[in-house]
């Protein structure tokens, strides 16, 4: 008697893909994710590494998990703003703007005319409405394109006036000096690296100049013999001024006395400032411009404006945002510290672990050296990597041999699943348990 090749009896791709199981993950994958898990299956039984009776379990093993290769983490650093974490997470109510603006929505278009109408009309009058010192506003993709935009729009041929000790590089190796020289403008350094006076952007003014560019240097301090102008001093000189604040406080936050904001800025004189939505302001990664009105709407008209727009995403997302509660960003900052140690004691008792004290950060190039009175669990070095590696990944500091576990980020709803991530960590380094 002849025997049955086991590779005939392998199941047919069209016979697996017509399962329950497998339609309902074409639905959330689409056909060629759930079609190579089963191909890869087949595969490997036609290799004898498994057998025809379990390719259905194991292209159901090999399944995507999520929709997307981003992993969601806990953010257990104590930077609340963290630039490699995706920065400012979004509110509930945001996601929810998301969500609602997926499909068709009159992102540019008047339901009662049946016209065209302004894009993101209601985002736009939000942030003016959040600050009022504006007299317009606009959304680009980013705080860079909203600097970049700027300055092509006031000065493309002509001089940008800036302090040496404001050339900052913004990070991941962008340098203020090459990002303002791609727009066509020409750089006019004034004063030194840590004294600039306004006799010396008075001296450097002409016919030439474009706009005088104000940066604040966010990510690190000068301290000694230092000076440097004011906007409200410089916007005498006849000139628009450009402010950067950077890190998109659109108010002043008494938590945060160095910060310039936006509403001050606009109050003392600036013809435009920029700002990043995605930092201090806790929203989508955006580039918010804010000013004068006539100045705003003559980038709005430049032809730069419409390739750095955003997505109706964002625009929901944003005015989501400037409405809606607390964004988290915000409530991390002004966490209430006797919350925070009692949160940490408890997960501590529960683990048989120590608490410590410890100084998150504003983080997102905000407030650099400002602490932030906090509390960890301390566990051994060791246990960072399995904790990253984890489901959920929990990103906590290491620091000084000792793997820090700061709960100021963490939602409070999530402390359960944060202390089980921790304890199977624990469970499986016999050297954590030390």
């Amino acid at each position: 008697m002849s025997q049955v090749d086991p590779r005939r009896l392998i199941p047919r791709t069209d016979a697996v893909l017509a399962l329950p199981e497998f339609a309902e993950a074409v639905a959330r994958h689409g056909s060629p994710a759930v079609k190579a898990a089963v191909t890869g299956a087949q595969q490997r039984a036609r290799a004898g590494d498994i057998g025809p009776d379990e390719v259905v379990a194991a292209a159901l093993a090999d399944l995507p998990t999520r929709t997307t290769s981003l992993r969601p983490v806990l953010n257990a650093t104590g930077v609340v703003v963290h630039t490699n974490l995706g920065r400012a997470p979004l509110s509930p109510a945001a996601v929810e703007a998301v969500t609602a603006a997926a499909g068709y929505v009159d992102v540019e278009f008047d339901l009662s005319t049946g016209a065209r109408a302004r894009r993101g009309r209601d985002t736009l009058a939000a942030l003016r409405e959040a600050v009022p010192a504006a007299g317009d506003a606009l959304v680009v993709n980013n705080g860079a394109a909203a600097l970049v935009l700027a300055t092509t729009a006031l000065a493309a041929g002509r001089e940008v006036v800036v302090s040496r000790g404001e050339l900052v590089e913004i990070g991941d190796g962008f340098r203020l000096p090459d990002l303002i020289a791609s727009t066509g403008a020409r750089l006019r350094e004034v004063g030194t690296t840590n004294r600039t006076s306004l006799a010396d952007y008075a001296d450097a003014i002409g016919p030439d100049t474009g706009c005088i560019l104000k940066v604040h240097p966010s990510n690190f301090r000068i301290e000694g013999f230092t000076s440097a102008v004011e906007v409200r001093e410089l916007a005498t000189l006849g000139v628009p001024v450009v402010m950067d604040i950077g890190s998109g406080l659109l108010r002043a936050d008494p938590l945060l006395p160095d910060e310039p904001d936006a509403a001050s800025a606009l109050s003392s004189g600036a013809a435009v400032v920029t700002a990043s939505g995605d930092k201090l302001l806790g929203g989508p990664q955006a580039g918010l411009v804010l000013g004068d009105a006539e100045v705003v709407e003559r980038l709005r008209r430049h032809p730069l404006a419409r390739a750095l727009r955003v997505d109706k995403l964002t625009l929901a997302a944003l005015e989501a945002t400037l409405h809606g509660p607390v964004p988290p960003v915000t409530a991390a900052l002004h966490a209430d510290v006797t919350v925070l140690r009692a949160r940490t004691e408890r997960l501590a008792v529960a683990l048989g672990r120590t608490v410590v004290e410890v100084a998150g950060a504003v983080g997102g190039g905000a407030a650099p050296g400002l602490p932030l009175a906090g509390f960890a669990v301390e566990l051994p070095a060791v246990c960072a990597e399995p904790l990253r590696l984890g489901e959920p990944p929990v990103v906590a500091r290491v620091e000084r041999g000792r793997c820090l576990v700061d709960l100021r980020c963490v939602p409070a709803e999530a402390d359960d699943l944060l202390e089980s991530a921790l304890r199977s960590v624990l469970r499986a380094i016999p050297a954590a348990e030390d």
